[in-house]
Formats: C-alpha cells, sequence, structure tokens
C-alpha cells in the first residue's frame, strides 16, 4: 500500500481532551494509508519555524486543519468607537497558524480538510463558502465515526496524490534570448519590446546628431 505525506495544521494542545482528539484524527488518518506531519509536533527543524513549514508543506500531498480553542475571551468589543460597534460574548479563537498554513497549502494546491471546534470564531479561511467543506464538531473522539466526517475524508482522500516535484528555478544570466523572451507574460514581452524600440529609435537619433554635425 502507498502511503502518502499529509501536512496536519493544529496548534499545541491544551487539554487532555484536545490531545486524545487530534491524536484520534492521527490514528484515522493512519489507518487510511496517510503519513500525518505537523511542525512542533512530529516534525522537528533547527531552521525557523516559517521555512519548516514551507519545506514541509512541500513533501506532502493534502492538508488537515485542525481549529481548536487557543484563546478564550469572555467578553469583548468588536469595531470599537465605531458606528457598528459590537458587544462581543464567549469569543474563542484558534491559533493564528491555522491561518498562515492553510493559505500556505491552498497556494500549492493541496485539498484542504477543515475541522473546526464547536464554538471557535469562523473567519478567515476557517470560514465557511470557499472551495473546501469546514465540519464544525465537538473535539471528542466520537465526532470521527459520524456519516459526515467519513463522507468528508473520503473526498477528501480522493483528491490526494503524490506532490509534484517543482524545477528549480533557472538563473536569468545562464538562459538565451529566447528562452527570457518565451518565458515572459504578454504584458512583460510588450514592455520589453517597447524598451527595444524606444533603445533603437535613441540610438538612430543619437547617430543622426553626431552624422550631421
Amino acid at each position: 500500500m502507498n502511503e502518502l505525506n499529509v501536512f496536519v495544521s493544529v496548534g499545541g494542545t491544551a487539554t487532555e481532551q484536545q490531545e486524545a482528539f487530534v491524536r484520534a484524527v492521527e490514528d484515522r488518518l493512519r489507518s487510511e494509508g496517510l503519513i500525518p506531519h505537523t511542525v512542533g509536533r512530529n516534525t522537528f527543524s533547527a531552521d525557523a519555524p516559517l521555512k519548516t513549514v514551507t519545506a514541509l508543506l512541500d513533501e506532502c500531498c493534502g492538508t488537515v486543519v485542525i481549529a481548536l480553542e487557543r484563546k478564550y475571551f469572555p467578553s469583548g468589543i468588536e469595531r470599537r468607537g465605531g458606528l457598528k460597534e459590537t458587544l462581543l460574548a464567549d469569543v474563542r479563537f484558534a491559533t493564528p497558524w491555522n491561518q498562515i498554513e492553510a493559505a500556505m497549502a491552498y497556494s500549492r494546491g493541496h485539498p484542504l480538510m477543515i475541522i473546526v471546534e464547536q464554538g471557535i470564531c469562523m473567519e478567515g479561511l476557517l470560514e465557511p463558502g470557499y472551495d473546501w467543506y469546514v465540519q464544525s464538531v465537538k473535539p471528542d473522539v466520537s465526532a470521527l465515526s459520524t456519516t459526515e466526517f467519513n463522507g468528508v475524508l473520503s473526498s477528501w482522500k480522493q483528491k490526494l496524490s503524490k506532490p509534484q516535484t517543482r524545477p528549480a528555478a533557472k538563473n536569468p544570466a545562464e538562459l538565451t534570448i529566447g528562452q527570457l523572451v518565451g518565458s515572459m507574460k504578454a504584458a512583460q514581452l510588450w514592455s520589453f519590446l517597447a524598451a527595444i524600440a524606444a533603445l533603437v529609435a535613441g540610438a538612430f537619433a543619437l547617430g543622426a546628431t553626431l552624422h550631421g554635425g
């Protein structure tokens, strides 16, 4: 059975319930032939966290986001001092790394499976309505045996494929004129041609002036 690497975006757990839930998700992924990788949990590096995340995402073919409560505020105010000021109560936020890693994964074309603890503020990439389905669940092992979870997991898994190796960027100094022109976008090509035309016209005008003098 060919196993695939998947990136799991989850912050450090705060309670035994959260830890048990994350482990259950990891075990479920392994049972599906998927190897979960999380920076700071089962993958470590001497590099800065963001650099490690970047390298790890390139080795994975899909991403699971587990958004659990990180911060809790009994009360607060949104848009304080403005015309749309709103009072808030029982506000819960997940780690901002969920948003960062989800955005990086999406930019790489990773299929995303988003799991959000019930009550978490669903903003940004945790908000329903984008290119992926957002599951709002209680952080309990039983949530992984529901029809909804099984269906979403199956659909997400079917979208996974081995990551494609990205070709190394070529040094512009080593490219031929034809390769440079061929790699340009339309707008860049027109700008390039306009610059060449201006250069030729300038050289012609300078030559005419010198000849006339």
